[in-house]
């Protein structure tokens, strides 16, 4: 035979042999490891670490979020069954429907609920089930919630001054609309006996009240409400709703005796002044743990990303690619390849050399 006519794929001795295989062969190695290629596929670095830690790290990043936001579903969805029985009590829903949505702060208690309860599930389902797709829908619900407080928050502080000057000027409007609004009433009634007082600058404002005003032809006129009373119970187990009767016309001697004259306007504004750094605590608060919940949700995402990209990685270098077994060390794998297409005998084990590829062979 000519040299170069043909062209074995694996070099044999002097003797017309295969060499030997040496120690380190997969099929002779008392150590089996790896395909030569696997290595080449696992990426070392913080990847690796966060996919071998990722089973007890997952654990407890899902039982975080999935705890906490148990807790402010349950939450939500009370303050949820709280507002739907307010609107449900008073008719509002039944009045308004077809119309526009009525104007009741119940419904914003409804649509708060509503809002942060589908957050709180979408949270919960998603570190249940692993779903990335509900995790960063509750993560952008979590940002939504945060740029709105935010945005409030600024607005707060741009306009402080102007609501505490506009303060006594609202307070004189929901005196006049007393009767018009239950909330209203309630909202008034609370204010009156948590800073024992009564009206805005006195007692006497009530007379802007179409109910109240002594030159009203009903009932109440010249009354006020059973709120502004020192003693509103009078030791009793209910209130008694004609403590206030005839009180706006009394002298302030007689008066005192038995209503509040001192209005509300300096000790709400009081009352702000005190409280308002403990306000602004509980909304840092709830700005810090909205924040936590956001990371924690961003973090369990990415390990799911990491942990599916180790397990894609893991069965790729299970086997070489397009199921070409393992090849001896000294082989690369084009030689692989061409002797897959060749279909040349014992390609698979390696243990013979191949035949000559089609060519010019000699005499």
């Amino acid at each position: 035979m000519e040299e170069g006519e043909k062209s074995p794929l694996l070099s044999q001795d002097a003797g017309g042999q295969e060499p030997p295989l040496t120690g380190s062969s997969p099929l002779t190695s008392s150590h089996p490891g790896p395909a030569p290629w696997a290595d080449q596929d696992r990426r070392p670095g913080l990847e690796g670490v966060l996919a071998c830690c990722f089973p007890w790290g997952s654990s407890c990043l899902k039982c975080l979020i999935f705890l906490s936001n148990f807790v402010f579903s349950l939450l939500s969805l009370l303050a949820l069954a709280i507002g739907l029985w307010g609107l449900a009590v008073k008719g509002s829903l039944g009045s308004s429907w077809g119309g526009p949505l009525p104007a009741d702060p119940m419904l914003g208690l409804v649509l708060g609920g509503l809002a942060f309860s589908a957050v709180s599930l979408a949270g919960c389902l998603g570190a249940l089930c692993e779903n990335a797709f509900l995790l960063r829908c509750f993560s952008g619900g979590i940002l939504a919630f945060l740029v709105l407080e935010a945005i409030a928050g600024a607005l707060v502080v741009a306009f402080w001054g102007q609501l505490q000057d506009d303060l006594e000027h609202v307070l004189r409007m929901a005196i006049t609309h007393y009767q018009d609004d239950p909330d209203l009433c309630f909202l008034i009634d609370q204010v009156h006996l948590g800073l024992q007082c009564c009206g805005v600058a006195s007692y006497q404002d009530w007379q802007r009240n179409l109910y109240f005003n002594c030159s009203s032809p009903g009932v109440q006129a010249c009354s006020l409400p059973a709120s502004c009373c020192i003693d509103p119970w009078e030791d009793g187990a209910s209130v008694n709703d004609q403590c206030g009767f005839g009180a706006l016309g009394l002298d302030e001697d007689v008066a005192q005796r038995v209503v509040h004259l001192e209005g509300c306007g300096p000790p709400l504004l009081q009352w702000l002044h005190s409280n308002i750094w403990a306000a602004g605590g509980y909304a840092f608060v709830v700005v810090v743990v909205q924040g936590a919940e956001l990371l924690l949700a961003t973090q369990l995402v990415r390990a799911l990303a990491v942990h599916k990209r180790a397990a894609e990685s893991e069965g790729l270098s299970t086997g070489p690619p397009d199921s070409v077994p393992s090849p001896l060390p000294n082989w690369s794998r084009a030689d692989w390849q061409v002797k897959r297409k060749t279909g040349a005998p014992g390609w698979g084990l390696g243990l013979q050399a191949s035949p000559p590829l089609p060519g010019k062979v000699s005499e």
